[in-house]
């Protein structure tokens, strides 16, 4: 392919040092995405075994000729619950009362989590190329987790008039999380080159919940899983949307190593830099609005003027969109952020 990844340069950016290649990052890519793109449907939809290595195979040699040089993979903890479903909103979750709560099968869970997900750890273990790694591990987060098993809404209105149980859901969320999180470190710690949670606690212009809310129920679980990791020898990095400039400060006290997700109507991503970038490393910087709405040639433009000045003014920085690649992305205009960043690596190699 001409291309050899090297996932040292995305631990660069989690040690928040400047990378000596520029490294491409998303949070995610949608497999209908890569089907559009290599002109064949791909979907780990029901697999047997021995099918999900060439599955991953395909994957992640997507990835690897769009030269990343890790690809994402997340064993997605929510679609597991049983009643799973209320965080798609329109529906009450599973568990709306301490009755509930008691009788929920909590003690099914990691069961059903390693039936499910041990063959895909196990296919990606044997199809990684030399020099590529995973990031991600546990899919979903904490508070997303709460959205799931109970409902937004019906989340809202539990704090007001159960605060007790609403408390205690999250620490048995959390509690969950941290035997899951042990249980991918000491099996497939080997096959990561950092973890990420994703757990998005905010919209445009304010947090989904009260930050004082936040701090008490939701960063103490956050704590636990961050400390479990670093540990373990590996960086930790969160995806978070929305506007959550309220709690960034207590985020990077909890010991992330580096953030994504921006979006240019909350703050262009040099707020990010101007803020953050002395302590954490940075991941994104183009938002997806650039990809679907503009002509190729200017998303190639644009993303090589402020990929270079990016590189330049933040320390840890990783190049790619501010959220993710889902499949109405125009492949066009996915193509284009990928050739400036070709170029950029270009200019710098002739410097």
């Amino acid at each position: 392919m001409g291309f050899e990844p090297d996932y040292h340069h995305l631990l660069q950016v989690l040690n928040n040092q400047r990378p000596d290649r520029l490294p491409l990052y998303e949070h995610h890519i949608d497999a209908p995405f890569i089907s559009k793109v290599l002109g064949e449907t791909i979907s780990s939809e029901g697999l047997k075994n021995h099918e999900l290595e060439d599955y991953y195979r395909k994957v992640i040699g997507f990835w690897q000729e769009m030269t990343y040089d890790g690809f994402d993979f997340e064993a997605a903890i929510c679609d597991i619950l049983p009643g799973h479903g209320a965080i798609m909103g329109g529906m009450a979750g599973p568990i709306q009362n301490r009755e509930d709560f008691e009788n929920y099968p909590w003690d099914d869970i990691p069961k059903i989590f390693w039936e499910t997900y041990t063959p895909h750890f196990e296919a990606i273990r044997k199809t990684l190329p030399a020099g590529m790694r995973a990031y991600g591990g546990c899919g979903y987060g904490i508070f997303e987790a709460s959205q799931d098993l109970v409902g937004y809404e019906y989340l809202c209105v539990m704090q007001c008039l159960n605060p007790d149980l609403f408390g205690d859901i999250f620490k048995k969320i959390g509690d969950l999380w941290e035997l899951l999180w042990n249980g991918v470190i000491e099996r497939y710690s080997d096959i990561f080159v950092f973890f990420r949670m994703g757990d998005d606690l905010g919209h445009k212009t304010s947090t989904l919940l009260e930050p004082d809310i936040i701090r008490q129920h939701i960063f103490p679980q956050y704590k636990k899983v961050i400390d479990l990791i670093h540990r373990s020898g590996k960086k930790f990095l969160l995806h978070s949307c929305g506007n959550i400039f309220p709690l960034m400060e207590d985020i990077i006290n909890l010991g992330i190593d580096a953030k994504h997700s921006n979006e240019d109507q909350i703050a262009p991503f040099p707020v990010w830099i101007e803020k953050y970038s002395d302590r954490i490393g940075l991941f994104g910087g183009f938002d997806l609005n650039l990809l679907v709405l503009e002509k190729p040639e200017t998303v190639c433009q644009t993303v090589l003027d402020r990929g270079i000045q990016y590189r330049k003014t933040a320390k840890g920085y990783g190049l790619g969109s501010g959220n993710s690649i889902p499949g109405y992305i125009p492949v066009d205009g996915f193509m284009a952020m990928i050739e400036a960043v070709k170029e950029i690596r270009r200019n710098e190699l002739m410097q």
